[in-house]
């Protein structure tokens, strides 16, 4: 009995121990887990495995944003394509030991907190951390190696960029052979007005210069465009690809944000160019009028309307410049101002006498010596009006030679206009010459023989008729002026020239000898000049 009692309290004892027993925590396990929960590691892990942890934080770095940090770097030395592992080395510093690659990229520092969490010294750390990071990217390199992969998608995208280009160019040349078997089609030369600006072989030429500038301009972009994506593939040159964008993007952004910032003043300058477009279609209507007669003015001459007009636009045009000149992009810049006077000052040194042929064509409009048709003598040229412009007047002359003369030349010369006065409400135009006669010869004889011949004359009027005139009395002959009119100053030398072959002919016929301007004869002293008739009978 007391051996069961026994028994019993020894199995209520052994429960007992061992219910204390398994309430006591251990002492072992505690500070593991408060050791765990002071030095928690964040694995460095860029691949599949971990390669080591870090324990410890670093200023402001956590031991998180460290592994972190540290990963980031060893997958960028396994992007490099030429990977050097000699290159990867340690270098002590004062505070730490740094595994750098290349000298100047350091992947991480091993510090003596991070030695002391794992019971090493830092040398220990750093050799092992080296040593894992070099064989982790090499192994990574020898299977997973993207090397060969990049230089086929470089080839790829080189047949790509090669097979672009040609497709490119040979587009280009299909339009370029189209447009030239159809040139006929589409070039028809550029004219304005009467004015020939441009022949159609000439448009041609000019056309396939510029086919061929954008031709140029569209393969170079092609190849500049496809360098960025070629850059990206290989990681150490994917720094080029931003750039050689940037290139192109900010240009083109600073011209699409200043466009953008232009466009207020551009539908101003719009705004303002319509009015005045309007305005002058006005003002041309109201000088149309005028110049049609359909509107008079007194003291205003019809054909004062289009010099006017031209006058009144060129003044419009530059109010017109003035107003929109603030709107410009840039006309508040110094550089702009600067170049305008640059231009002001060459323009005036170098155009003056420009300007002179200038006013003295715009005064010679409004004295309206002459009009185009006219046949004027200016100087010593004489000749039809055939052109008039605001520098010069030009005059071709019966021998069909053009000559130029400088409107300030015309207006500070004596100017003679022979088609003023031949409209079909006046006589016309009074030629005249002149043959000198001996006094032996009575002159109602050479009266009737000059005005014979005048009548006689192609283009002369018949009425009011022709008339002589004796200007002269000389001490051998005396001088007697034919006048005819005529309606056709343009064909004065043909004039003149028929009306001196009429003269001979008319004075052959009538016995009278011409011995202009004067002759000799030998005398006897007994005959006297005096015509017989005239001499009395005794």
């Amino acid at each position: 009995m007391k051996i069961k009692v026994l028994r019993l309290l020894a199995f209520f004892f052994i429960l007992f121990s061992f219910s204390v027993f398994a309430q006591t925590p251990d002492l072992k396990s505690t500070d593991k887990e408060i050791s765990t929960v002071k030095l928690q590691g964040y694995p460095v892990k860029p691949f599949k495995d971990t390669l080591f942890f870090v324990y410890h934080k670093v200023g402001s770095f956590s031991a998180k944003e460290r592994a972190e940090y540290i990963t980031n770097k060893i997958k960028r030395l396994y992007n490099e394509s030429f990977f050097e592992k000699d290159s990867l080395k340690i270098v002590p510093s004062d505070a730490s030991m740094d595994i750098i690659y290349q000298n100047d990229l350091v992947i991480m520092s091993v510090f003596d907190a991070d030695a002391k969490a794992e019971n090493s010294t830092t040398t220990k750390i750093a050799n092992r951390n080296l040593a894992k990071i070099r064989n982790a990217i090499l192994y990574q390199n020898e299977n997973y190696s993207q090397l060969p992969k990049r230089i086929g998608y470089t080839a790829l995208l080189i047949l790509i960029i090669s097979l672009v280009l040609f497709l490119v160019g040979k587009l280009f040349n299909l339009i370029r052979n189209y447009i030239v078997k159809n040139k006929a089609r589409y070039f028809k030369g550029v004219n304005y007005n009467t004015i020939k600006i441009l022949s159609p072989e000439r448009q041609l030429i000019l056309f396939l210069r510029f086919f061929g500038f954008i031709k140029i301009i569209t393969l170079i972009l092609i190849v500049y465009l496809s360098l960025p994506v070629l850059f990206s593939i290989f990681p150490a040159t994917k720094d080029y690809t931003t750039m050689l964008l940037r290139w192109i993007l900010t240009p083109a952004k600073s011209a699409l944000m200043g466009f953008l910032g232009f466009l207020p003043s551009l539908f101003t300058i719009i705004v303002i160019v319509i009015i005045f477009k309007y305005a002058l279609k006005i003002i041309k209507f109201f000088f149309d009028e005028i110049k049609s007669e359909n509107i008079k003015i007194d003291g205003f001459y019809s054909d004062w309307a289009l010099p006017t007009f031209n006058v009144i636009r060129l003044l419009m045009y530059a109010f017109m410049l003035v107003i929109i000149f603030p709107y410009l992009p840039g006309s508040d810049s110094p550089i702009f101002k600067g170049v305008s006077v640059f231009v002001g000052v060459l323009f005036s040194l170098g155009s003056s006498n420009a300007i002179a042929n200038m006013v003295a064509g715009l005064v010679i409009t409004y004295m309206r010596p002459f009009k185009i048709g006219d046949y004027i003598k200016i100087g010593d040229v004489s000749g039809e009006v055939i052109e008039k412009t605001a520098l010069v007047t030009r005059i071709r002359t019966p021998k069909f030679e053009d000559i130029t003369i400088p409107n300030a030349t015309v207006l500070s010369s004596t100017s003679t206009n022979y088609s003023a006065n031949t409209k079909q409400s006046t006589a016309g135009l009074l030629i005249h010459t002149t043959v000198t006669i001996g006094y032996d010869v009575p002159w109602k004889d050479i009266y009737a023989a000059l005005i014979d011949a005048a009548l006689k004359t192609e283009m002369t009027e018949k009425e009011p008729k022709p008339f002589v005139l004796q200007t002269s009395l000389d001490d051998f002959y005396v001088s007697y002026q034919i006048n005819v009119y005529t309606k056709e100053p343009t064909k004065q030398p043909r004039i003149y020239s028929s009306l001196h072959q009429n003269i001979q002919d008319s004075f052959f016929a009538a016995g009278i000898e011409i011995m202009s301007p004067h002759y000799s004869a030998f005398r006897d002293g007994s005959a006297t000049a005096i015509p017989p008739e005239y001499l009395k009978e005794e």
